[in-house]
């Protein structure tokens, strides 16, 4: 986001960016997992960069995989190992998200403390990506549409929550700052020890809890914006993606941005979805337009009642204010897929090494990939190189529509 010239763009995946914010110190070490995901996914960035950008990546396994990749797609943006950082002169440089540590990181590397963000910026960000603010953010949508559904509160005291989930059969307790699908606990109307203790916590370290009801739940998508620092943020497609039951992202559809418009007319008419573009448009612009620059994607949900109207639509689950798999997701599609195909994106952990390998073999053989002119016509693409030692695997499939 920004005008330079590619070359100078240095692009980096940490994917730690979220329990990093929730943290809040420059020094904070992830856990074991999420280091091995930022290895094992440290290129997943070629497929989303600007064409002639740099992706920070270690070693050479990298840098063959996407010299084999670049045979297919010449465009995919170059590997710049973390040795090379430091001779580099960028004037733009593009996390997954900002916050203390990557910062910490990049400096670590040799990059110019000038094209990083200053402390009270990053303070700033960390405040904007707080649930707080899209606990405000429905509050708005929904007093503009009375057919939207949709209620979040932000309570800092542990009685304000104990009311709240003993007054209704079902809830969710939300950290203000947590990973995607983490720092959540659902509840069946008692307010256990166990969820007591939890909410003493997130009060004393991040101010309060966000609780909301749970709803039944059709169909997960969100969409996708732009902000340019300028005052406007403007819509740049959509995602539509899974959950498990935990709520954690579990992989995407690659699909044009009219195929998931046609999806969700069999619950919500075009009109809906203009109108909820538009107002979120207005809304972000408000919020994020003159203080952000960068990608961010509100999650929304589809849900079902049992009075009319049967389908509704929550406008606002979570706001990401960062890059996102479904941001990725719709760049591989609209750059890669061929229009006369539909695919799916996924990210798979495998708990022991050489699960990953395996899987990556077999569906190599299994499904041969047919690629022509820089798009995909149909099979499996592995979007990281996938060595002896990953636990991380993110990969498309295709199919002919």
């Amino acid at each position: 986001m920004g005008n330079h010239t590619s070359e100078h763009i240095l692009v980096l995946f940490n994917p730690e960016h979220d329990l990093a914010l929730a943290n809040g110190d420059p020094h904070y070490m992830p856990s074991a997992a999420v280091r091995q995901m930022m290895t094992d996914l440290a290129v997943l960035p070629a497929w989303y960069a600007p064409a002639g950008s740099r992706i920070v990546a270690p070693s050479a396994y990298n840098l063959a995989f996407l010299e084999e990749m670049r045979e297919f797609f010449p465009d995919l943006p170059r590997v710049c190992t973390p040795p090379e950082v430091a001779t580099g002169c960028w004037q733009d440089v593009q996390p997954w998200g900002w916050d203390a540590v990557v910062k910490r990181r990049l400096l670590l590397l040799g990059v110019d403390p000038e094209v990083l963000p200053d402390t009270d910026r990053l303070r700033l960000l960390r405040e904007m990506s707080h649930r707080w603010q899209a606990v405000r953010l429905l509050a708005r949508l929904t007093e503009k549409e009375s057919a939207w559904c949709g209620e979040s509160f932000f309570f800092t005291e542990e009685q304000q929550l104990r009311e709240y989930v003993e007054g209704h059969p079902a809830t969710v307790l939300k950290a203000p700052l947590s990973g995607s699908g983490k720092g959540l606990n659902w509840c069946k109307g008692a307010f256990t020890p166990h969820i007591r203790q939890w909410c003493f916590h997130v009060i004393r370290q991040q101010g309060g809890v966000v609780a909301e009801p749970v709803y039944q739940k059709e169909t997960d998508f969100a969409m996708e914006f732009s902000s340019h620092g300028n005052g406007q943020v403007k819509f740049c497609g959509y995602s539509l993606f899974c959950t498990n039951a935990g709520g954690a992202y579990e992989g995407n559809e690659l699909l044009s941005d009219t195929a998931i418009e046609q999806r969700l007319s069999g619950y919500l008419s075009a009109e809906a979805l203009r109108k909820v573009r538009e107002s979120l448009e207005q809304e972000l612009s408000l919020l994020y337009g003159k203080l952000y620059t960068g990608y961010l994607g509100v999650d929304m949900m589809i849900c079902r009642f049992s009075t009319a109207p049967v389908y509704r639509l929550h406008p606002c689950v979570e706001i990401n204010l960062r890059m996102n798999m479904g941001l990725v997701a719709r760049r591989i599609y609209d750059n890669y897929i061929h229009p006369c195909s539909a695919g799916l994106f996924r990210v798979d952990y495998y708990p022991t090494a050489g699960e990953a390998g395996e899987a990556h073999e077999k569906m190599k053989q299994e499904q041969p990939a047919t690629v022509s002119a820089g798009r995909i016509l149909s099979g499996y693409i592995p979007l990281v190189p996938v060595t002896p030692h990953s636990q991380y695997r993110a990969w498309i499939t295709v199919r002919p529509t």
